[in-house]
């Protein structure tokens, strides 16, 4: 982490010390909803030099139905009480840093295209070893535990921006991230505030 950081440091002070202006620097944050083989959300911390290059540094948690679920697995009463907030879930978390460039679409800059990809710092967390468990319909009928790990993931990560203000816009955005144990792909539904364009 404390490499991401140097690096993060020498980026920033790079382009602050070449640019020309403040004109040229532009800063927002990005949250998005994320539907796929998991789903989960998005939010990102967001670095545009000249409205042309773009760094991203931000977090994506993803979750879905284990695939090592049993077919009669149930919560229970209390499972549905909670409205499965306790269920069992495959889960993917991503800190990732995408580098990217921005294509204009439009001459009035409405729409862009915002072609990124880097890498991330993948938790991977699944449950296993499922037990049958002699129990009523108050709680969970297997006992299981977590196994978690963690690896290096390729994200590719492509948006459609509409920044409809200086401070406001939508986005639309399919993700892939690889890695040598899973592989997350689906599409981000999103907004963007902040200074968004000069």
């Amino acid at each position: 982490m404390k490499k991401t950081f140097l690096v993060l440091t020498i980026i920033f002070n790079y382009l602050s010390i070449s640019a020309q202006s403040e004109n040229h620097h532009t800063y927002y944050t990005s949250s998005e909803i994320n539907l796929g083989n998991y789903v989960g959300i998005d939010i990102g911390l967001n670095y545009a030099y000249k409205e042309a290059y773009i760094l991203k540094i931000g977090y994506s948690g993803n979750i879905r139905i284990p695939n090592s679920q049993p077919d009669d697995y149930t919560s229970g009463l209390v499972g549905a009480l909670t409205l499965g907030l306790n269920n069992p879930y495959d889960q993917m978390q991503n800190y990732l840093m995408t580098l990217g460039k921005i294509t204009r679409i439009n001459s009035k800059n409405t729409i862009r295209l915002n072609l990124s990809a880097g890498i991330g710092y993948t938790i991977i967390k699944e449950p296993e070893n499922w037990t049958k468990l002699d129990t009523d319909t108050l709680g969970e009928n297997y006992s299981f535990n977590y196994r978690d790990y963690n690896t290096i993931s390729l994200i590719i990560n492509p948006k459609i921006e509409f920044p409809f203000t200086k401070i406001y816009g939508l986005s639309l955005s399919p993700m892939i991230q690889i890695n040598k144990d899973r592989t997350y792909f689906g599409i981000g539904i999103g907004q963007m505030i902040g200074l968004l364009k000069n």
